[in-house]
């Protein structure tokens, strides 16, 4: 094996690879044969996805290119030749999505009744009624800004929507030409819904409602055009831990700081003439490069609300809701399910609301005396930190890990943090230097005279919002390592203490990287010896190129290695030599796929790890991570079996990562059908639930993905 020939052009630019995942959302939006109102969401995702990608990842580049860091990454890209490399894919991309607005969706949602109207097509009982809406509701909350000499220039919020207006003004009997601004207000709904007593769903766009009253708030003035306009800012928070006393405090700032922070993207009105822009460009200290000239309209993730309420079912996806996992139904002393056996939940095919009950059942018992976890999305949800608060309030003693700097929920979990310290609950901010985004639950608990210690590990947040989005899974024991292992891993968050090693629980930043590279290595060997070998791995994104490297290195020695990764994949697959045993495939579909699952072959014994990493640098050098085993033996093959084998399997919504760094979908025979895993997962925790693309038996009736038996699996009589 020799992996010292490895080039740069094996390894695909990670800016490019996302952009590719965020193409596959748009791929979504795309298909008509998913329902209207789920391609909508899937447009809007879209936009949603690209703004943070434009806040946190291209001012980055901008960043190292201002700086003269001429560095060259591992793709062998410098930073302005990746800039540019995204400047020409997103123009591309954004120019699809609009189109897509405006030949498909707009008039598709015309078609169902969802009309969405210029000021011109409005009758008079509609513009009588939309002035006095005005006069009333957005009047009162709007302020012209000048631009000129006395004026200067506004510091505008990060991606807050506005116009800008060119208008004349005739003083001392010459003609003058302005320039101003006025921002959409923030807290209107961006669309305002006109009265209709027939159920119609008709809409006229904020903006364009602003527009047609211009003059009312420029009197005198005649208006020669205006033109919707936002901008987008650098949003990384930046954050000395080793100079601040207070984090707290220190979050507090950098996320005012945030609202103001450089221009790195301008969004304008195809229509706004250049004499508009580039002077809008000047002041933003702007390039041509950072302008995206929009046909439709802008901050789309505003059109969600067209989906509000529970009008017109047939343009959605059919309800789902989730059961509790079949261990745990009707169980009303979880405790003494999680006693019987391992208990694992797959979210959100099966229901989150255990977790809740779990936390909730420890606050009211009285024979539990502690409960310790990790929290990092919080959400709007209040159950759970409720169930924190409930707790104190019964005596007990309990301690929440909040990770402030958890992006764009900072602010969310300030004030959770506030809240929880303020009912008593002790909270701790975790170690200097390492974001934690373990998922971590432990509850201490009385019974007799021994103590016995609970614990929840996940792959997800403690959100019971994305829960019913994302698919994660979650697993509770009560074996003496596990609980121990977490019980070490608290102290070492909230104490003072060195990493003395796990048991059961391997934690980033102390043994991930190694363990990772050691179960590969070992892969990698037994091919050598002729024993089997193979690798599955499930996540959001893989980038280390050191791992990548050892995953070519056991592609070359005969191990067939199928990646699962939903984002970011940096590894090129399919290159002669190299990783001719390499397959990596992306599931994009109704729930985003966020489960990180780690399968080893292991000669015939295989070993399966769950956990709150992907294979990125961050995940294993800059976080607490937790990664665990799966020991109970039929646990392991239903992972194998029913979330493994069914992902490997969807040709539905899976596309296949090419050695170019495309993506294509996979081809089947006009006369087969195409298998969709997440409707197989559906089938298989509600088997009553039938959904298109699933079986009528869960999975039993397509052909199973063929891994190596492992002494678990049924024997065949």
């Amino acid at each position: 094996m020799n992996t010292s020939k490895i080039k740069p052009q094996h390894f695909i630019n990670r800016e490019l690879s996302w952009l590719e995942f965020n193409q596959r959302v748009l791929d979504e939006a795309l298909d008509p044969a998913n329902p209207l109102l789920e391609r909508l969401k899937f447009f809007t995702i879209v936009s949603s996805n690209l703004d943070e990608f434009f806040e946190v990842r291209v001012a980055g580049v901008k960043q190292q290119i201002e700086s003269g860091g001429g560095e060259r990454s591992v793709d062998g890209l410098t930073p302005t030749e990746t800039f540019q490399a995204i400047v020409r894919r997103v123009r591309r991309m954004v120019e699809d999505q609009y189109r897509c607005w405006r030949e498909e969706l707009q008039p598709s949602l015309a078609q169902s009744g969802i009309r969405l109207l210029k000021m011109s097509e409005l009758d008079a009982p509609d513009l009588v009624w939309l002035e006095e809406f005005y006069r009333d509701q957005v009047r009162p909350v709007l302020t012209p800004l000048a631009i000129d000499p006395a004026h200067p220039f506004p510091q505008l919020l990060n991606k807050s929507l506005n116009l800008v207006i060119r208008l004349e003004l005739v003083k001392d009997g010459k003609v003058l030409k302005h320039t101003a601004v006025v921002q959409i207000p923030r807290g209107q709904p961006r669309l305002v819904r006109l009265p209709r007593a027939d159920g119609r769903q008709d809409y006229v766009f904020l903006g364009q409602l602003i527009g047609h009253f211009l003059a009312d708030i420029f009197p005198g003035t005649k208006i020669l055009g205006w033109w919707p306009f936002r901008v987008t800012r650098n949003s990384e928070l930046y954050i000395d831990e080793g100079d601040l006393g207070n984090l707290l405090k220190a979050v507090e700032i950098e996320l005012r700081n945030r609202r103001k922070g450089d221009a790195v993207r301008l969004e304008i009105d195809h229509e706004c003439p250049a004499t508009v822009r580039t002077p809008l460009l000047r002041t933003l200290k702007l390039t041509e490069d950072d302008l995206y000239l929009v046909h439709g309209p802008l901050n789309p993730t505003r059109l969600m609300m067209l989906s509000a309420g529970d009008h017109s079912p047939e343009l959605r996806d059919p309800p789902f809701v989730a059961p509790d996992a079949k261990p745990l139904r009707g169980q009303k002393d979880i405790f003494a399910a999680i006693r019987r056996g391992d208990v694992l939940m797959h979210h959100p095919y099966e229901s989150f609301r255990s977790v809740v009950d779990f936390l909730q059942q420890a606050a009211a018992d009285p024979d539990v005396l502690a409960i310790k976890m990790t929290l990092y999305r919080t959400g709007g949800d209040s159950r759970i930190v409720g169930a924190l608060m409930d707790a104190v309030n019964q005596g007990k003693q309990v301690t929440a890990v909040v990770e402030l700097r958890a992006r764009f929920d900072e602010a969310n979990n300030i004030e959770w943090a506030r809240r929880l310290e303020e009912n008593g609950v002790h909270v701790v901010y975790g170690l200097v230097g390492f974001k934690i985004h373990a998922k971590v639950a432990l509850v201490v608990r009385r019974e007799g005279n021994d103590i016995r210690r609970y614990v929840h590990l996940a792959t997800g947040n403690y959100n019971p919002t994305t829960a019913k989005l994302y698919t994660d899974l979650g697993f509770f024991t009560a074996r003496q390592d596990f609980s121990e292992d977490a019980t070490n891993l608290f102290n070492l968050l909230t104490g003072i203490c060195q990493f003395q090693g796990m048991k059961k629980l391997i934690v980033s930043p102390f043994n991930f990287h190694a363990r990772m590279l050691e179960l590969v290595a070992r892969e990698t060997a037994n091919a050598c010896d002729g024993l089997p070998a193979r690798i599955i791995a499930k996540m959001n994104s893989l980038v280390e190129p050191e791992v990548i490297r050892a995953l070519y290195r056991a592609s070359q020695a005969g191990v067939k290695v199928d990646l699962i990764v939903r984002g970011i994949c940096a590894l090129r697959p399919g290159v002669k030599g190299l990783s001719d045993n390499i397959t990596v495939r992306s599931i994009v579909d109704r729930f985003l796929e966020h489960s990180r699952i780690f399968y080893f072959e292991n000669a015939r014994q295989p070993e399966v790890f769950l956990g709150s990493a992907d294979w990125m640098p961050r995940n294993f050098f800059r976080r607490i991570e937790t990664i665990f085993p799966i020991e109970d033996g039929n646990l392991r093959e239903r992972i194998i079996r029913e979330v493994l084998a069914p992902s490997l399997a969807d040709t539905a919504k899976a596309r296949v990562l090419q050695s170019d760094g495309s993506y294509q979908r996979i081809a089947v025979a006009d006369d087969k059908p195409r298998r969709r895993s997440q409707a197989d997962f559906m089938a298989l925790t509600n088997p009553d639930d039938r959904r298109p693309g699933a079986t009528t038996k869960g999975v039993a009736r397509y052909p199973r993905v063929e891994l190596t038996p492992s002494p678990f699996a049924p024997r065949k009589k």
